[in-house]
């Protein structure tokens, strides 16, 4: 079996490494700077930062989701080798997946009405719960990648390069629909978009990307690039990688086929400094930080909105503080400060929450593989029930929407096999918060 250099057996990928840490550091650093905020009457009004003229650009490189599903993709193809069998991956995954989003749950089914006993307006606190839960979008789609892992290792055994190719095109047949009044059928990019950016990992653990020269990987790279700038100047896409406030279209929400060939773009650059960055990774300290962060990885991912909550609510709600006009000077002086705190809040909920992803125990999967299908479906749709609808919908004063979708994606969980002491302290922590919030709804 022909290998990616960087893909010792039964070691890391260090450059995998490197890229997952990035992707994750990218992702905070763009939501920290995104927010516009201020607050009067109460009403809190947002915009974002990376609306500003010209500042589309950024996005290109800030966009790093293509970036997660492909060390993904690569991340599932090793680990699938070395399980067992597929059954036991799939219940692993699914476990280890859902673990560090409990104690999520568990605090934002009490904190809306929590901070609504304090007397926080609707309005702030609508916002406040739409932003938590909006990130399990994510979530709930690469559960559903998971699924599918070992049927698209199977075509990939087959197919190779022709599989994310077909991806491809289904991905523009199904834009060229949504762009002509079938906008609901964009959702099924969900999957041929990521899917086929998933599918790209495992040609890089395979040596077909991980072996290119710096000439092939800048070659690929500006291809990937080159095609993204045209669909944006000759096509219905806009310049900007993320939604907009305001735009007719995103190219995020649902994907559209853009980002596949934005990740070619993007991986292709990564790729011509693999070198450099392995070197980077070996060096003392980084390393170890890149064991650190990625030990922490779905937990800091979870975590880092709920951490700039606090500080907007602080600062925005309770000081008065606006957000200086993007790109100002003032702005630029107070950004590292705004990044500084938010860091400092997201290192104290790591403290407090990071045990749930950290811990590794033993695990007796007693699930058939039919069940645990099964159970990532409901994992899946509990997850982007509460991206759609967020944690407390307040338009007529009264919490509700969440349960329901917590309930099923913690049975998804619950159903994926027989779970370890942490897991078991988490899910009696989320029962008694869905008790509690159930409490709350019929006093109010």
């Amino acid at each position: 079996m022909q290998t990616s250099q960087g893909v010792a057996r039964g070691g890391r990928d260090r450059f995998l490494d490197v890229v997952r840490a990035g992707a994750i550091l990218a992702v905070i650093a763009q939501h920290w700077v995104m927010p516009v905020l201020s607050y009067s009457g109460g009403q809190l009004a947002t915009g974002n930062a990376l609306a500003t003229p010209g500042w589309w650009v950024v996005t290109w490189l800030s966009q790093v989701m293509p970036l997660v599903f492909f060390a993904g993709g690569a991340a599932n193809l090793i680990s699938l080798r070395r399980a067992d069998s597929p059954r036991q991956w799939l219940a692993a995954r699914i476990r280890r997946l859902m673990v560090p989003v409990l104690p999520l749950l568990a605090v934002w089914l009490v904190v809306p009405d929590f901070l609504r006993g304090l007397g926080i307006p609707p309005q702030p606190l609508q916002v406040a719960s739409a932003i938590a839960a909006q990130l399990l979008w994510f979530l709930a789609v690469y559960v559903l990648v998971v699924l599918l892992t070992p049927v698209m290792v199977a075509a990939h055994r087959r197919w190779g390069l022709k599989v994310p190719l077909v991806m491809a095109v289904a991905g523009v047949l199904v834009d060229v629909a949504r762009f002509n009044d079938l906008g609901y059928i964009g959702y099924a990019n969900a999957i041929f978009v990521w899917v086929a950016v998933h599918q790209l990992g495992f040609h890089y653990v395979e040596g077909r990307l991980g072996s290119l020269t710096r000439r092939g990987a800048l070659t690929l790279s500006a291809a990937g690039f080159g095609v993204t700038a045209l669909m944006v100047a000759f096509g219905p896409y806009p310049a900007s990688m993320i939604g907009m406030p305001g735009a007719p279209v995103s190219n995020m929400s649902p994907p559209t086929v853009l980002l596949a060939f934005l990740a070619v773009g993007q991986i292709g650059l990564l790729l011509a400094f693999r070198p450099q960055l392995n070197a980077l990774a070996e060096r003392p300290g980084v390393g170890t930080a890149l064991s650190w962060l990625g030990a922490r990885f779905m937990t800091v991912y979870l975590w880092h909105m709920p951490a700039l909550i606090v500080v907007a609510g602080v600062t925005v709600y309770g000081l008065g503080y606006e957000t200086p006009a993007p790109g100002t000077v003032l702005w630029l002086v107070m950004a590292p400060a705004w990044f500084a705190v938010c860091g400092m809040v997201l290192l104290g909920l790591l403290r407090l929450f990071a045990h749930f992803e950290t811990q590794r125990d033993t695990v007796a999967v007693t699930a058939k593989l039919p069940q645990l299908i099964v159970a990532g479906l409901m994992v899946s749709g509990g997850l982007l029930g509460l991206a759609a609808h967020g944690f407390a919908p307040l338009s007529d004063g009264i919490v509700h929407g969440p349960v329901p979708w917590v309930l099923l994606a913690t049975a998804g969980f619950l159903l994926a096999g027989k779970h370890i002491p942490a897991t078991d302290l988490g899910t009696r922590l989320l029962g008694r918060a869905v008790a509690v919030s159930e409490q709350a709804t019929i006093r109010h």
